[in-house]
């Protein structure tokens, strides 16, 4: 990686991804290994690059997509719509109408209104019923925004069933980067308590069970993974048979750790000491929170940079790192300590596959940064 970092940097100024597929496929591998009842569906959010969705296809993963952009990608990628679920709870019914149109069959829903939309555009899809788990010790809650509570979940299988619709199994999610591996158990259990739920009261026969997403995918987090599906696996297969299929929607898991991203100092201020305060300086450089780093604020990761300096120094310096735009509000490390940077160095930030550059945006008029593959597919 460091021969290609160098031939990019010869004439190169401006922030660049290295992308290394042969570590979505170990990940892929890895997955296989550890979970090998669960099919997984990448989800396309996380990191849309054409090369992984090309890769995992190739791999034999299914796609998870949550929007009409997201639909088009992978099916423009010659993914058939068999392998493709819509899990997003709350769509435009404009939106249903067109998975209909494009073959995409099974969909997610959380709440009574989606039925009736579901009803008018597509009465004869596959539903899942997205259900609230506890996600309190996640770095990202989306149980803010999505699911159904049990006592909610079970008016809505009965509703479902009075509108003669197709419920076909249960999904959750315990949140990104959980941290209580007895999250994914207990949710497991509720799953499996409304699968009885609705064949006892309401003569559904589920056949599906989505665990979700957000594994945790840095490249020193495989041993906690290893005990997530140490856990899942057991709950599964203690609690559903083989005739019911197991899928679920990782994304970080696969592309965390697949993405470096390389940077550069474009300008610097050096605060001269005083009689409170030491030396210090700020480092201006050409991607920030607005662009790739945005994964400080909506994915809550800490970063680190890395030196990959042109110039030699051996004084080390409090310093500060900020984006290039005009708001102040795009610093990405209010205080660290790093060899003195002259401008034209750079900076390496490792495991920034997820979440960074499928939400960066171009505020500023800052392009984002393009991506060169350690690897071709």
């Amino acid at each position: 990686m460091q021969t290609l970092i160098n031939h990019e940097l010869l004439n190169n100024d401006e922030p660049f991804f290295v992308a290394d597929l042969d570590v979505v496929e170990s990940q892929h591998m890895l997955w296989k290994s550890e979970m090998p009842r669960v099919h997984p569906y990448y989800a396309v959010k996380c990191n849309p690059d054409a090369r992984v969705i090309e890769k995992l296809a190739a791999l034999g993963a299914n796609f998870d997509c949550a929007s009409r952009a997201e639909i088009d990608l992978v099916l423009s990628l010659g993914v058939d719509a068999s392998r493709i679920i819509y899990a997003n709870p709350c769509k435009q019914g404009s939106s249903i109408t067109y998975a209909k149109e494009k073959g995409i069959n099974v969909m997610t829903f959380d709440n009574e209104d989606e039925l009736v939309k579901v009803q008018k555009h597509f009465p004869e899809a596959e539903l899942v019923l997205r259900i609230l788990t506890d996600d309190s010790k996640s770095k990202c809650q989306l149980g803010l925004k999505f699911g159904a509570s049990m006592e909610r979940a079970e008016k809505l299988i009965m509703k479902a069933k009075s509108m003669d619709l197709n419920v076909v199994g249960i999904s959750f999610h315990v949140g990104s980067n959980c941290g209580d591996i007895q999250s994914y158990q207990k949710a497991i259990q509720s799953a499996r308590n409304l699968f009885d739920m609705a064949e006892n009261v309401c003569g559904y026969k589920f056949k599906l069970l989505d665990i979700g997403g957000g594994f945790p995918g840095l490249k020193t987090s495989t041993e906690f993974f290893k005990k997530i599906a140490e856990v899942c696996r057991s709950s599964i297969d203690r609690l559903f048979g083989e005739d019911i299929k197991i899928i679920s929607e990782p994304g970080r898991f696969y592309v965390a750790g697949a993405y470096t991203l390389v940077v550069q100092v474009t300008s610097r201020r050096i605060i001269d000491a005083t009689a409170e305060t030491e030396r210090r300086a700020m480092y201006y450089l050409n991607d920030g929170v607005y662009g790739s780093f945005n994964c400080l604020i909506f994915d809550h990761v800490e970063i680190e940079p890395i030196v990959f300096q042109r110039h030699e120094s051996t004084e080390i310096l409090e310093c500060s790192l900020w984006g290039p735009t005009c708001d102040s509000m795009d610093c990405l490390v209010k205080k660290t300590k790093l060899p003195l940077l002259e401008v034209g160095d750079f900076l390496i930030f490792e495991d920034m596959g997820a979440y960074t550059l499928a939400s960066s945006s171009t505020f500023n008029g800052f392009s984002k940064p393009n991506v060169v593959y350690v690897n071709k597919y």
